[in-house]
């Protein structure tokens, strides 16, 4: 299995401000496959843009409608994107934004493994994948993710109809989903057929992630050491909150309660260059950024650590999903040890 030794080079966020004009991002690092925008000044919709779909073409994780083909993100470029327009949602002169960028595999492909043939952009190094399929109707089927390892979180959106965001996690099991778009705790559903994805496909059981003739995409992870955790914790309601171990420190984590109707919630290494971690961004809500200087969480060389008490990231005896995305390895020959910030 190849190793990664920098992870910024499959993972990246990035900030900017609007111009109110033309406006090329650059410094991902990579060109970029899969782009998450927000503006963070006031209140907008999450958009999200990947290769697979194609620009312009928009759907936003706070929200159930259909895919939009018209934006104002004109292209992805060799180093970033490029956006237009004096736009609150992506280019506001003076505005704030933040972009969440991964690495596929900067091309598609064609993929049979499935009962449904489906368009993929994989990465097996990092172990993420985009996935476009049309639905069926006939379940169970299964989707080909091209991942060549068992994807451990895989999100789902029907691009032409309106639906919920529905979510496999292996820590809430094949039986039950979560939703990206509420604040929903997990509860039991068939959308999976009770089946675990193995490491060529995962299993379509109801309608709302395969109904017939309709189109889907899918954004599938592998969990990968030194670089990517889909993982679980309890809360202990203490200001010496939870530790919870990736294995790296974390530039990007995304944190949900399972068991209570919470937001999820977005923190970072950009917004905040240095401990403690108090910029929240909710990706089921149009928010600008919430200032959560009362339920801190450090970044540190091995994980994280919650340092507040609150049903987002830390009441006692409730449970949490999160996904988190490495800034320094602890594997990797290229690895200088991260100390905690």
């Amino acid at each position: 299995m190849a190793q990664i030794n920098k992870s910024s080079e499959y993972f990246n966020t990035v900030l900017y401000t609007g111009t109110g004009a033309s406006n090329s991002i650059t410094g991902v690092g990579f060109q970029p496959d899969w782009v998450w925008l927000k503006y963070r000044s006031s209140t907008g919709d999450h958009k999200l843009f990947d290769i697979v779909r194609a620009v312009p073409n928009i759907i936003s994780s706070n929200l159930t409608d259909a895919e939009s083909t018209t934006s104002n993100f004109t292209s992805i470029d060799s180093d970033g994107f490029t956006v237009t327009n004096n736009s609150s949602g992506y280019n506001l002169s003076g505005g704030n934004y933040v972009a969440w960028n991964w690495l596929a595999s900067n091309t598609t492909a064609s993929n049979t493994q499935g009962d449904i043939t489906s368009t993929v952009s994989a990465n097996t190094t990092s172990g993420f994948s985009i996935v476009s399929y049309t639905g069926t109707g006939s379940n169970p089927s299964t989707v080909g993710h091209g991942l060549s390892a068992v994807p451990k979180m895989i999100i789902v959106k029907m691009r032409d109809g309106g639906t919920d965001w529905f979510i496999y996690n292996k820590e809430i099991g094949n039986a039950n989903t979560i939703l990206l778009n509420t604040t929903n705790a997990s509860f039991s559903s068939s959308v999976w057929n009770s089946t675990t994805p193995t490491s060529s496909v995962f299993t379509l059981g109801a309608n709302d992630v395969n109904s017939s003739g309709n189109s889907y995409i899918a954004y599938c992870f592998a969990e990968k050491k030194g670089f990517s955790k889909f993982g679980s914790y309890t809360g202990n309601g203490s200001t010496d909150g939870t530790f919870v171990y990736t294995g790296f420190k974390p530039s990007f984590v995304m944190v949900k309660n399972t068991v209570n109707t919470r937001n999820w919630t977005i923190i970072d290494n950009k917004r905040n260059t240095f401990n403690p971690e108090t910029q929240w961004l909710y990706p089921n809500t149009s928010d600008a950024t919430f200032d959560a200087s009362l339920y801190p969480a450090d970044f540190v060389s091995n994980g994280f650590k919650n340092r507040g008490v609150g049903s987002y990231f830390n009441t006692s005896g409730e449970n949490y999903i999160y996904m988190a995305f490495a800034e320094s390895p602890l594997v990797g020959t290229n690895n200088i040890p991260a100390t905690a910030r």
